[in-house]
């Protein structure tokens, strides 16, 4: 058993992200970046654009598909085609060889896989992994509130969200956990003995065993993280990163343990007022034996709110729910 991590109690010390270059995408919100096998990173922006851009070298972003909708999380399969967790239309699968097609977009296009559960309309689709044979691990953040509200969901805490199974070949999706705190990043273990998802508002990474012993278990990977659990991704040693987009703010956790009415009062007296996150960074990289190989921060870093956090050839590659493109930094001690 891979002992539960508290990361107040063991985490190691922090380091100094190494300095940002950005990288501007003509578009906002990239939430979410991978890579694909050419090296080259891929994100979506709040119009509905499927982005690709080189991490190195001279800027030149090439627009991949549109979803017609608000992409968020995304998977790079083996056969090059890409997973998009969409906000507003569910599981979608984009083949950027491919013409024309529903929603598509110059160079490629796009089908739903999953835009139901039990006959219920999926909403706030947010985070996507594939295991080998297929079969698609993704969330939906909350059955009350969409993606435009994400913050009434971290207020009200309706825990709603879920974590959800397509098998291969597509069919009904179906829900592995649910009353999940904010569902959001999902992984696979390299082994793919389990799967975590991370739940943003109970600042914590659950994990659900697939195989083994303890298959159908539930339990915590990681708990009492210092901030709030975003996207998820897995670096090429079986390091788990975590973007945290936001330190834990006092008053909201408060608030949280407060009854249902004060909490529905407090967010319709937010509502409307403009959410300025602070210009930092922190991400953190948790080993499979339960420490914290990195905890790397940026102090007045000019970047906000980062979502998104990917390991590739020596750097990490940063994305954010707010920013007008990305940051790729070197990783500390592997330049």
């Amino acid at each position: 058993m891979t002992p539960r991590l508290s990361v107040t109690a063991r985490t190691a010390g922090p380091g100094v992200l190494p300095p940002l270059r950005p990288i501007p995408l003509g578009g906002t919100g990239p939430e979410d970046v991978v890579v694909d096998r050419e090296g080259r990173v891929i994100t979506g922006v709040a119009d509905g654009r499927i982005l690709r851009v080189p991490p190195r070298g001279p800027v030149r972003v090439e627009e991949i598909a549109r979803t017609g909708g608000r992409p968020l999380g995304l998977e790079v399969l083996p056969d090059g085609r890409v997973l998009v967790c969409d906000a507003e239309r569910g599981l979608l699968r984009v083949t950027p060889e491919a013409g024309s097609g529903s929603g598509s977009g110059p160079g490629g296009s796009v089908e739903v896989l999953a835009d139901r559960v039990a006959g219920e309309p999926l909403r706030f689709c947010s985070s996507v992994a594939a295991g080998a044979d297929g079969t698609v691990y993704f969330t939906a953040s909350s059955r009350r509130f969409g993606h435009h509200e994400w913050l009434g969901e971290l207020m009200e805490r309706t825990a709603t969200g879920r974590l959800l199974r397509l098998p291969p070949g597509g069919g009904e999706p179906e829900v592995l956990l649910d009353g999940l705190d904010f569902a959001n990043g999902v992984v696979l273990a390299e082994d793919e003995s389990w799967v975590a998802v991370a739940e943003t508002g109970a600042y914590r990474l659950t994990r659900l065993w697939l195989s083994g012993p303890r298959a159908g278990q539930r339990d915590t990977l990681v708990e009492n993280l210092p901030g709030f659990p975003g996207s998820l991704s897995r670096g090429m040693d079986g390091t788990v990163w975590i973007a945290l987009a936001g330190p834990r703010p006092r008053p909201l956790d408060w608030l949280r343990r407060a009854p249902g009415g004060v909490r529905r009062a407090a967010w319709r007296a937010v509502r409307p007022l403009p959410i300025r996150p602070r210009p930092a960074i922190r991400v953190l990289g948790i080993g499979p034996g339960g420490r914290v190989r990195h905890d790397l921060r940026r102090r007045r870093a000019g970047y906000r709110m980062v979502t998104g956090v990917y390991e590739h050839d020596g750097m990490l590659i940063l994305g954010s729910l707010l920013e007008k493109g990305i940051v790729v930094c070197e990783l500390p001690g592997r330049a």
